[in-house]
């Protein structure tokens, strides 16, 4: 499920039939501002002392994945990086590139790449996720 790009937490908990929290506001929030996915421990430290605990964040970001309103960008060193999913499909997750030696990465939300095609008998592809790894210019 695909909702529509909002920069109003209130607004995309609603679009997807939520309940409106404060926690949840806060999360929504924390991945407004954030120009690359975060992992759970990182929304955390930005939530700072808002009384949010980890089941709680958890919970919120499960059932934020359940709704569409976000998704598991990737998996890096046993942690999933979570972002907003109004810059991707159902089917296709924009392409992500990870600078290999400060470790930031960018969201490359124009990008697009073809679903494989040269997969053997059988195979089907339900989600299509590209992670580009190299050095960024500051690098």
């Amino acid at each position: 499920m695909k909702h529509a790009h909002s920069t109003d937490p209130q607004q995309i908990i609603k679009s997807a039939r939520l309940r409106t929290t404060p926690g949840r506001l806060a999360i929504i929030g924390v991945l407004l501002k954030s120009p690359s996915p975060l992992t759970q421990e990182q929304i955390a430290a930005k939530l700072g002392n808002s009384g949010l605990n980890k089941v709680t964040i958890y919970r919120a970001l499960e059932s934020f994945l359940e709704s569409g309103i976000i998704h598991r960008a990737f998996l890096k060193q046993r942690s999933w990086y979570y972002e907003l999913a109004h810059n991707c499909s159902h089917s296709q997750c924009h392409p992500h590139f990870t600078c290999t030696a400060c470790g930031r990465t960018l969201c490359l939300k124009t990008a697009t790449v073809p679903m494989t095609s040269n997969l053997p008998p059988g195979y089907r592809v339900q989600r299509q996720k590209v992670e580009l790894e190299g050095l960024c210019p500051d690098c």
